[in-house]
């Protein structure tokens, strides 16, 4: 008989959660115990969230942190910062194993949160406390880990296209010029003035121009994989997608590198995360290939310029902001936590168109 997971979940009405549901209700290895929330209270998983209707008769419920992760092996907590550290300080004492999907801990510096979260940190003595999600990065850590970060939908997506050159230390000094693409379902479930379906249907538009919060989480992440006072010129923009993210970064080429050489560098430093394709010359990422999935396409070109000579490099990535840039990754996190590789239960394709 396969040994179940004892699993509950804090924030239980949204997107995210929605995701680990609907890995989580499928699997063998995993008793889903409790789901408390704020909205719906009463309601089944179904009635919420409506793809799951008759699968669960698990209710939401409003209870207090300890009592919704009593005999719980695992905890996700999906909901949105401040509201999320406050919940955590309840659990720190407890024997529970904690994968935070918010933005409360996965800064290291008191300064970079109160710059682009809030002005205060509940409890600033936890900051680098935990361990950041990343597989790609931080795989034996998680392995072992009482309390995991979830990277945020930007940086997972900025940052799995840059982290080989961060590794071979070819972003050290350099200026990374990022503009990335996100669908509507990364503003939550709540609908918000500049987010609802009748703006967002037929329009695109920059926000947050250099100021977005996944920056310093950006930085923080390829300094960690060895880029040394790299810079980001960050614009985010508002797609008419549901779901999907692609990112497109340019930066000065490494010097004395073809394009078939970085290409297998990429491929290299990604041999052992089947969920990342590196595409071969000639194909782009698309988004509509990997929504749904918890996949990553990267493509890469160099250009030279036949006037100045001077080369740059284009990096693009897309993934499902929801999945690999959220719920999905916090799964890959439960994997890897429980003793399975990264990838189990993950490698469905995607549907096409």
């Amino acid at each position: 008989m396969t040994q179940k997971t004892k699993v509950s979940i804090i924030g239980g009405s949204g997107f995210l959660s929605a995701e680990l549901l609907r890995n989580l209700l499928s699997r063998d290895d995993v008793e889903l115990q409790r789901v408390s929330s704020k909205d719906h209270i009463g309601q089944t998983l179904g009635q919420v969230h409506r793809s799951f209707y008759g699968l669960s008769d698990i209710v939401l419920e409003d209870i207090p942190p300890s009592e919704c992760v009593e005999n719980a092996d695992i905890v996700f907590l999906a909901m949105p910062h401040i509201i999320t550290a406050k919940v955590a300080m309840e659990l720190f004492e407890t024997d529970v194993r904690i994968i935070d999907l918010s933005g409360d801990f996965r800064l290291k510096q008191l300064d970079d949160y109160t710059r682009v979260y809030a002005p205060e940190h509940p409890c600033p003595e936890r900051l680098g406390s935990f361990v950041y999600g990343m597989p790609e990065l931080y795989s034996e850590q998680i392995k072992t880990a009482k309390h995991v970060a979830n990277p945020g939908c930007f940086a997972t997506c900025i940052a799995a296209s840059l982290l080989p050159l961060a590794k071979a230390g070819q972003l050290s000094d350099k200026n990374v010029r990022l503009v990335a693409l996100t669908g509507s379902s990364g503003s939550g479930v709540h609908p918000q003035a500049g987010n609802h379906h009748t703006i967002r249907s037929n329009n695109i538009k920059a926000y947050k121009v250099f100021n977005h919060q996944h920056e310093p989480e950006i930085v923080q992440t390829l300094g960690a994989a060895g880029a040394n006072n790299v810079s980001l010129d960050f614009v985010p923009v508002s797609a008419p997608l549901t779901r999907g993210m692609m990112s497109i970064a340019q930066i000065d080429a490494p010097e004395d590198i073809s394009e078939d050489e970085l290409r297998e560098q990429y491929e290299a430093y990604y041999a052992d995360f089947p969920l990342i394709t590196v595409l071969p010359k000639g194909m782009t990422p698309e988004v509509v290939a990997v929504k749904n999935t918890l996949r990553i396409e990267i493509g890469l070109d160099i250009k030279t310029d036949p006037a100045t000579g001077r080369r740059t490099l284009c990096s693009i990535a897309a993934l499902d902001n929801l999945i690999k840039g959220g719920a999905g990754q916090a799964i890959q996190n439960f994997n890897l936590m429980t003793g399975h590789d990264n990838a189990y239960q993950l490698q469905d394709p995607g549907m096409w168109p």
